[in-house]
Formats: structure tokens, sequence, C-alpha cells
């Protein structure tokens, strides 16, 4: 090579994705990681990962785009919300934005042939670099022996003999090159993403299934505390402990009932935005009521606000078994 090779490689932090780096790197190959930020995962893991490997790193944003692609992916879901395939394939598209604009060759990400049963599929990863709009631009270091040669190999800008043929779930391989590397220090695979978890995807599917406009911030709110799925088919948020009422307090919108208990401690809620909240109000002040500190059997002032006004009703304490059946999670 005459020139000095410029790769743009997705680092999720886990190990692969180093590894993937290391292996181009020891081409002489120029390094620049990308690590994404959605409303389901953040930067954090893969910015540690840059920094073990001391390879520069941007983290870039993709909320609002990822929401909407999840609301109807093209190739569907995994075992619980985690379009796995159609992710893979929005942030390669995004990576390769950056590819042009840095003026890299190509793409790399760390996957292996057969590791997950979804996404690592040999016809998953075709579909991946078909959403990306790079075909034959997106290099798998560690499995590359195993599948088509690329037009990155074929150009010549990597040496195909120098990379890898790992395939399967098995970490053997995985373990060797990182001690050979002298990465000592890094995370077991998977539970990054809240998309694969059964009790958020339970939260999740309900809110798209009611709320059509749902967006990046209505997935904020469903994060804190409890989820409750009520009669009128409104969401409704109480918070576990101190660090979900203060963060429901700080993120509320006008359009969202705000309630809490105003004679004993007790939980925030919120009522997910609202244009006619009667219908499932006063269950809501229920909810607070029956998770406060106030005895069953016993009324309880609730203040609510919303759009603006702002009230009190009362509700009476009850058995928390009484909401198992509208409990999401």
């Amino acid at each position: 090579m005459s020139e000095k090779v410029k790769a743009i490689g997705i680092l999720s932090g886990g190990l692969d994705s180093m590894l993937a780096a290391k292996v181009l790197q020891e081409q002489g190959i120029e390094i620049l990681g990308i690590t994404f930020v959605t409303p389901f995962f953040g930067p954090e893991a893969g910015i540690e990962a840059g920094r073990k490997a001391g390879i520069p790193l941007l983290a870039v944003d993709i909320s609002a785009k990822h929401f909407e692609m999840l609301k109807n992916p093209r190739y569907g879901y995994g075992s619980r919300m985690n379009p796995c395939i159609d992710c893979h394939g929005l942030m390669l598209q995004e990576a390769g934005k950056i590819m042009e604009r840095e003026g890299a060759a190509f793409l790399f990400t760390g996957e292996v042939l057969a590791q997950r049963p979804m996404s690592q599929r040999r016809d998953s990863m075709r579909s991946v670099e078909k959403l990306s709009g790079f075909p034959g631009r997106v290099l798998r270091p560690l499995s590359a022996k195993l599948l088509t040669p690329t037009i990155v190999e074929l150009e010549g800008l990597v040496d195909r003999e120098r990379l890898l043929d790992i395939q399967g779930r098995s970490r053997r391989r995985q373990k060797e090159l990182a001690e050979h590397y002298g990465i000592s220090d890094y995370p077991q695979p998977g539970g990054g993403c809240m998309l694969t978890s059964e009790g958020f995807s339970k939260r999740l599917h309900a809110l798209l299934g009611n709320y059509p406009g749902a967006t990046v911030s209505d997935v904020e709110i469903i994060k804190c505390g409890r989820a409750f799925l009520l009669p009128g088919k409104s969401i409704c948020m109480v918070g576990r402990q101190l660090s979900d009422n203060l963060k429901m307090e700080s993120i509320a919108r006008d359009s969202d009932v705000f309630l809490r208990p105003l004679d004993c401690p007790g939980p925030t809620s919120l009522l997910l935005s609202c244009e006619d909240p009667s219908g499932d109000m006063q269950m809501a002040a229920e909810l607070v009521a029956s998770y406060s500190d106030a005895p069953q059997d016993t009324p309880v002032a609730v203040e609510w606000r919303h759009n603006g006004k702002s009230g009190t009703c009362i509700a009476l304490a009850k058995t928390r078994a009484a909401f198992k059946d509208m409990l999401l999670t």
C-alpha cells in the first residue's frame, strides 16, 4: 500500500470489536472508532473500549433515527424487542457517512460468524451490509476468511491472509487473541442493550401499541420505576425509589399527568401524555396511594398537575395485589 489506509470501526465496548481493530492495526491501517448513543444503550462501554485499545473515538447520538427504525424494522425483532439486523444496518449507515467525510476507505465491525442467532448468520450479515448502503465496504476481520471477499480485500487495501476465520459461540480464540494483544480487562459478552430485556420489552411493546406518536421522551419516562397499563390504555409509571421520583419530576412534560401523595411519604407517578386523562387519572391516584406508606384502606390526598392545571383528589390505599394484572414489570 503506497499510502496509509484509514478505516472506520464500530466499537460496541465488547472484546470482539477491540480485537478487530487490533487485527487491522497490525497491517498499519489507521483506525477511527465510532460508538453510538440511543435510548437503549449508551456510549460508555465503547468509550472505555477505545481508551483501552488506544483508538481515537467519536460518540454519535442516533436516538431519534434509531427509535423510528424500531417502530417498524424491516427484518423484525429477535426474541424480545431487539431489531438487531436493522440496528446494525443503521449503525453502519451512519458510520458510512463519517467514512465519506473522513476520507476513509472502509468500515469494519467485530462481528463473528454464527456467534449470535439473529444478526450474525451469513444471510443476516449480507442483509446488514445491504441496509448500510455500502456494499463491499464492510469488513469483518475476525471472520473474513469464512466470508466472500470484500472490495476492500480485492483492491488490496487489507491483506486477506492476515485476517481471521473465527466462527461460533466459543470464546477460546478471542481469549487467546486478547492475551496476545495484552488486553486483560474486558467485559463479558451480551447484556448491554435494554431491548433484549424481557421486562423492558413489555413496557416498550405497550408504549408502541398504545401511543402511535411515541417519542424518545416517552422512552426515557418508561425507564423509571414500575410500569402499569391502565384500563383506559394509559401507561402509568410509579417510582420505586427516590432516584425514580426525582427523575420523573425533572423530565415530566406538561402533557403528562404528574401525581404525588400529600399526606405521607410515597412515590411520584406519571401518567404518560394524555389529551384527556380523566378516564385513568383516578386509577393512577389509587396506585400512588397504594404504593405510599399509608395503611391499607386509608384515604390519601394526591396532588396532580396537567397542562398548566393542578388540583387534589382523594384515593384509597389498596393492597398492591389489586393492580397485579396491570403491572407490566
